[in-house]
């Protein structure tokens, strides 16, 4: 080969060298401009900046009716029912006539009485004339002492038959009236247990005939496990629950289809036993019924308001992640990254819960897009809107 072609074939590689060099640079500019180009934005979320407040609070319980008054109407006297003068599930006032048991025999007892009554009347009379007429002689010394005795005896005696023939009236009189069976108290009636022509006793098991509830006020009676009672007075002990001014919950009622009872009312008895059987504290609430809308037995759900927590913090449920440690929260940084907070909570407010652990104020909590964060994602924080129904007690950062 001549020097000539040689010449050629180097100038010819040092192109090809070139050409290669030159392609392998702009190959990895593309790809670092590439890597650039495709790294992850931080992601936008929606923080809250938790800040202590005062938060009204409510606890709810299952409960059920009871009339306020209980009233088992029976018969004091023996006899076969007549009639039943009420309509059954119907008000009643009381006074009101209920039932009516044969009065016949009662009425000739109290005829009986009354004839006796008039006997003794006589006798007392006839008693007192002989007691009228041996007085001043006694006095003269015209008759003896025992004749003295003998008519003051006789009147006396004659007063005493009168006043014990009085009483058998009058318990003729009251035996006779019993036969005419009046409501007790004003309420709702039961159905009857014996229907006319029946035989009515006074014994327990055949004296009953029905039952009133009185409706207005309604008593509700509910439990409370004791470990709640005894949370509710340690908060109250220590400052970190208040009640209204009254020092009283008020209690309303919800009824079965959701709907809250247009009535409230007030605890009136909270037993101070708990019951050896279900671990559970009894108490009463007593409510207005006017149109006897709430019937005995029938259930509700007994919320307690009035209350409030003192100086607590509460974010909304949606910011709150369920893990197999417990319940946990994502918190930002001052450097914008995301870290998980393990926290405790204890009851919903709302679309809020309240933070019994695990924030401080001034911490910014994470709301939405939780599912999608890391530990050390970066992230851009932006205000939380929260809904206008959510409770207060977190608010949004400066």
């Amino acid at each position: 080969m001549s020097m000539q072609s040689m010449h050629r074939l180097q100038r010819s590689g040092k192109w090809l060298v070139l050409s290669a060099v030159a392609v392998s640079l702009m190959a990895c500019g593309q790809k670092d401009g590439q890597g650039q180009q495709g790294a992850m934005p931080p992601m936008p979320v929606s923080v809250i900046k938790i800040e202590p407040s005062n938060i009204p609070v409510s606890f709810e319980y299952v409960g059920q009716a009871a009339g306020s008054r209980e009233v088992e109407v029976r018969s004091r006297v023996g006899g076969i029912l007549l009639k039943r003068a009420y309509t059954e599930g119907k008000p009643v006032k009381q006074g009101d006539l209920l039932f009516q048991i044969d009065p016949a025999t009662f009425q000739a007892t109290l005829d009986q009485a009354a004839a006796t009554l008039k006997v003794q009347e006589a006798q007392l009379a006839n008693a007192k004339q002989n007691y009228d007429r041996v007085m001043p002689l006694f006095k003269e010394n015209a008759v003896s002492q025992k004749d003295r005795d003998d008519a003051v005896a006789a009147f006396q005696g004659a007063q005493a038959q009168v006043a014990a023939a009085k009483a058998k009236v009058q318990e003729a009189q009251i035996n006779l009236n019993y036969t005419n069976v009046t409501a007790p108290i004003s309420g709702m009636t039961s159905q009857e247990t014996r229907s006319e022509g029946s035989l009515v006793t006074t014994t327990a098991d055949g004296s009953l005939l029905t039952k009133i509830s009185q409706l207005d006020p309604i008593y509700v009676n509910f439990s409370m496990s004791d470990s709640d009672q005894m949370a509710l007075r340690k908060m109250l002990e220590g400052g970190k629950l208040k009640l209204n001014a009254n020092g009283h919950f008020n209690v309303s009622l919800k009824l079965a289809d959701g709907t809250t009872y247009g009535h409230t009312g007030q605890l009136n008895f909270t037993d101070n036993q708990v019951d050896s059987n279900t671990g559970t504290i009894r108490s009463r609430a007593t409510v207005a019924n006017p149109q006897g809308k709430i019937l005995p037995g029938q259930f509700v759900r007994v919320v307690l308001n009035g209350a409030e927590r003192t100086n607590a913090i509460s974010i909304p449920q949606r910011a709150v992640l369920t893990t197999q440690q417990g319940k946990m929260v994502w918190v930002v940084g001052e450097d914008n990254k995301a870290q998980p907070r393990p926290i405790s909570i204890s009851q919903d407010v709302g679309l809020n819960v309240l933070v019994e652990g695990g924030l401080k104020p001034g911490d910014q909590v994470v709301v939405d897009n939780i599912i999608k964060l890391r530990p050390g994602a970066t992230v851009k924080p932006q205000p939380y809107k929260a809904d206008a129904s959510a409770a207060a007690g977190a608010k949004k950062p400066a």
